[in-house]
């Protein structure tokens, strides 16, 4: 396709065949992907209990935390190293490069060996496989969304672009699939001992697929305009991010646009996976049904709000998404809990738990990388409490007075038994046991449709993924239309990752040290709330809209 039909006016025509390859091709490798990199966070259990360094669950929980993590963390990292080669030598080549290193680290993952038989190796590879995921990741979205974008009509580029949108909640979608395919297929004991690392293990197949599909595409046409012309830039992280006009525009991007789209998108799937498996102990086949099925039915309105923007504009629908997600999120979770869990609700309400401590012993508990070792009793009591969902009021105690729990009259003094003492104590004062959070006895496609409770969930989560895509479906084409050509895979790249591998990436530890902190466990939901109305208001004064810009124009 030449550079001329790309850029063509505002006349709405057919997609080309050729437009219809880039967008597949695009796709498809970024589906791959997302499902490479969402695997870790949805076997979270499994890898705990094969790569964890020790023999602690919740020391090996933690070490799952912080591989998760740090996929995120390095992130922006790898956006300036893949945006700057997609800057240098094309957008096609470095996303084959970024999409090869993905599949190998995630084939490596399901071929690990466990702790048990390798030592410390184990938890070493694991984390450096999830590094290399995390590089990849920081270079394949810019690729894929400039690449599309730049393939693009300028009247339809929310559109073109949307469908990259979708790749990843696609990519956990199919994550979700397999693993509950195999989970409905084997044993619980075979899943344990094999079935976990198949889904690793298959992406392989999926990586060669997608490989050949990329080397038939060519090059953008905007990129090979200014190779053709010799008017690449020769430093694009310089250029990028060391003149103020440019660095000017990615710190509006980011605080204005990517971190409250990140939280909004991280609160919609993630945290919302995570709150009902590890807060509301809703068992995890059940949880992950709930989440496809959601996810099922949000999908195509990424479609529908990147269509959208290239009529009104992709400014008033993101920040429509962070405000209206930011002033519903309280009531939505608080019924999901009621539904999902409702004696647990009802123990919050009935029965008092008191933490009793000198102030001076609690310090902070925020741990985003899982690395922190904490031994004050008052903080390991607010943790074990936040992590068995036990709701607490905190009570200053005399100075040097020792910590101790009331769980309603009986007292819970703080020793080596305190996690199983606590939970046998809340129990008996009312709170729910093991399984009473399952929703379903039997959990199947056919008995979750059938049951109210499950209909309803499903519809709530449904709503928060349709937050997801207002914020999610027109944000690339926003920010492939803020940067110029010859920077724009690094410009981009940079703010996109920072605010969706740091301010998104980070969401379930910071929300879980906050829950810890207040022994609230919907106190969590303050950091994607003012998040998202602080972008809100950033992007409200200062963020530029571009849904009629020429990305061709001037370069």
């Amino acid at each position: 396709m030449s550079l001329a039909s790309a850029s063509a006016g505002h006349a709405v025509r057919p997609m080309t065949a050729e437009e219809r390859k880039v967008i597949l091709a695009s796709s498809l490798g970024t589906v791959f992907e997302w499902y490479d990199f969402y695997l870790a966070g949805s076997l979270a259990a499994n890898i705990s209990a094969n790569f964890g360094p020790g023999t602690d669950p919740t020391a090996n929980f933690i070490f799952t935390l912080m591989g998760f993590a740090a996929g995120f963390a390095v992130r922006p990292f790898g956006a300036l190293v893949f945006g700057r080669l997609g800057d240098l030598i094309g957008r096609k080549y470095t996303f084959l490069v970024t999409m090869t290193l993905m599949g190998l680290a995630t084939f490596v993952v399901g071929l690990l060996p466990s702790t048990a038989s390798i030592g410390v190796l184990a938890p070493i590879g694991f984390i450096l496989c999830r590094l290399a995921q995390g590089l990849a990741l920081g270079g394949e979205y810019g690729g894929a969304a400039t690449y599309v974008a730049e393939h693009s009509p300028n009247s339809r580029r929310g559109f073109y672009t949307s469908w990259i949108q979708t790749t990843a909640t696609v990519g956990l979608f199919a994550s979700l699939l397999v693993i509950l395919t195999l989970r409905l297929s084997i044993s619980p004991e075979d899943f344990a001992a094999w079935g976990w690392r198949v889904p690793f293990l298959v992406s392989v197949v999926l990586l060669l697929v997608s490989i050949w599909i990329r080397l038939q595409l060519n090059e953008s046409p905007a990129f090979q305009k200014m190779k053709d012309e010799g008017t690449l830039s020769k430093a694009p992280i310089g250029e990028a991010f060391g003149r103020w006009d440019n660095l000017k525009i990615a710190i509006i991007a980011l605080l204005g646009g990517t971190a409250g789209q990140a939280v909004v998108w991280y609160t919609g799937q993630f945290y919302a996976l995570f709150f009902l498996t590890q807060t509301l102990k809703v068992d995890g086949t059940t949880a992950n049904l709930l989440i496809t099925f959601s996810l099922l039915l949000g999908t195509p309105f990424f479609i529908v709000f990147g269509t959208l923007s290239d009529k009104i504009g992709r400014k008033p629908i993101l920040l429509a998404g962070c405000l209206i997600a930011a002033l519903t999120y309280f009531p939505i979770f608080g019924k999901v809990a009621e539904l999902a869990n409702p004696k647990l609700m009802d123990a919050h309400a009935k029965v008092k738990v008191t933490l009793i401590a000198d102030p001076a012993t609690c310090g902070n508990v925020f741990d985003p990388v899982g690395v922190r070792t904490f031994t004050a009793p008052c903080d390991v009591s607010r943790r074990v409490m936040a992590q068995t969902s036990i709701k607490y009021d905190f009570s200053a105690g005399a100075a040097g007075s020792p910590t101790k729990v009331m769980v309603g009259t009986k007292e819970v003094a703080f020793n080596a038994d305190f996690s199983k003492n606590i939970v046998a104590a809340s129990v008996e004062a009312g709170y729910p046991s093991v399984g009473d959070a399952t929703i379903l006895k039997q959990p199947t496609i056919g008995g979750l449709l059938s049951d109210s409770r499950g209909r309803q969930v499903i519809g709530l989560l449904f709503v928060l993924v349709l937050f997801v895509t207002m914020v999610y479906g027109p944000i690339a084409a926003l920010l492939v239309e803020l940067f110029p050509t010859r920077i724009r895979y690094t410009g981009m790249s940079l703010p996109y990752h920072i605010g969706n591998g740091w301010f998104g990436g980070f969401l379930p530890p910071t929300a879980f040290a906050i829950v810890a902190a207040t022994g609230d466990i919907f106190a969590g939901l303050w950091y994607p709330i003012v998040i998202a109305l602080m972008t809100f208001v950033i992007g409200l004064i200062f963020l530029p809209e571009t849904k009629d810009r020429d990305i061709f124009a001037g370069d």
